[in-house]
């Protein structure tokens, strides 16, 4: 018995061992599913929003090489009636207006400030977008009417087999796929989830199976349609998005600070959602993309790319938003309106017209209620107005 005693305790001894030793090992990824749960809770959001890499799996970059690009700061503008009241209900972090090439407004809000890197979420589309035009131009990808399957061979015989890559980047590319923030088993909470345990962003995306739609029919906002484009990028160049990211748009931007994604457990960037870069630097790229792809003397992105990727092409619903290559257009737009627009209030807004470029962080969890992105457009119109009405 009491040999049988010492065994029971050498087996409880080890069993205890190896359950610590299998708590070290999955720690991480336990304290990143545990950050995912966390991440939208109202006492958590700002400093999560600002500090995700503290949270998840990251790749680094740098702000390039050249000097600090200039942003010149004119006459501070009077904000038009309700702004303070906007800021407030919408729980805007951070907020800089431009005019002609100048700052004309620039506040941040709720305990943030201009050194804070600030989530992208699906802002980030719009960055692919851009990198993806510079691709196309340089030869890389014959044509947006070629399959995904062409670039991305691993995606044939699933959902995307069939749709062309000019399908994914107007987000028709018929596939099924649940966005339902709010909804736990939804599928861009799994994907959430895969991110988070690092397991691979490219094998959820192979798994996906199911279509609602024929590839083209119609236009359906799906995430994981930006991801393909990010393996079409990979597959057509033989480099990693962040790679490609940085000689091609960010080594020429004169950043701030050293952007960075994030990242699944396989070193693939997060391209649908996970830049995180000072508001400054987003109010420079949104400036570059305002001036026709130019950026202090030299042309970033073909403006060619730009002005087809911000037109309306997509199958949109009448009435509806309107879309184009990874950019929205409010659904009455004017000529030369369009933006770059994330979750809980991230946006980049460009009246080229007008000469008006307005980046905002947020972190509203309201975002999803009925006319909030509205009632966005229309004070990012009414800051437009505000300031057109000076040189009239």
């Amino acid at each position: 018995m009491r040999a049988f005693g010492k065994f029971l305790g050498r087996l409880l001894l080890a069993l205890i061992v190896v359950a610590i030793a299998v708590g070290i090992w999955k720690r991480d990824n336990i304290t990143r599913l545990l950050a995912v749960n966390s991440l939208f809770s109202e006492e958590r959001i700002v400093q999560n929003f600002s500090h995700m890499d503290d949270l998840f799996l990251t790749l680094p970059m740098s702000r390039g090489p050249g000097p600090l690009s200039p942003l010149p700061t004119g006459a501070p503008m009077e904000m038009p009636d309700g702004f303070d009241d906007w800021i407030k209900a919408r729980a805007v972090t951070a907020l800089v207006v431009m005019k002609d090439g100048e700052i004309r407004h620039e506040s941040y809000h709720l305990g943030t400030g201009p050194d804070d890197q600030r989530i992208s979420w699906s802002v980030a589309k719009s960055f692919l977008s851009a990198l993806f035009g510079i691709v196309v131009d340089e030869g890389a990808i014959a044509s947006l009417d070629d399959p995904v399957t062409k670039y991305a061979p691993a995606l044939a015989g699933g959902a995307y087999d069939g749709a062309t890559i000019r399908n994914v980047l107007q987000m028709a590319s018929g596939v099924t796929f649940d966005e339902d923030y709010l909804d736990f088993w939804s599928d861009i909470n799994k994907m959430g989830r895969v991110l988070a345990l690092g397991r691979s962003m490219d094998g959820f995306t192979e798994s996906l199976t199911e279509t609602e739609a024929a590839p083209g029919l119609r236009w359906q906002y799906v995430s994981i349609d930006t991801h393909v484009l990010g393996m079409v990028l990979r597959g057509a160049t033989g480099r990693d998005v962040p790679d490609l990211m940085q000689e091609k748009i960010l080594d020429h931007m004169g950043l701030e600070a050293d952007p960075y994604y994030l990242s699944d457990g396989y070193e693939t960037a997060f391209v649908l959602g996970g830049l995180n870069l000072t508001t400054r630097d987003y109010a420079r790229f949104g400036q570059m993309i305002l001036q026709g792809g130019e950026w202090q003397g030299k042309q970033i992105v073909p403006s060619e790319w730009i002005a087809a990727s911000t037109a309306p092409s997509a199958p949109t619903a009448p009435g509806a938003q309107k879309y184009g290559l990874q950019w929205w257009m409010p659904s009455d737009a004017r000529e030369g309106e369009f933006f770059a627009r994330g979750i809980y209030g991230q946006y980049i807004y460009i009246d080229r017209p007008r000469g008006v470029m307005i980046a905002t962080n947020g972190a509203d969890r309201g975002f999803r209620e009925a006319g909030v992105n509205d009632r966005n457009i229309a004070m990012f119109r009414a800051i437009t107005a505000t300031l057109d009405k000076e040189t009239q």
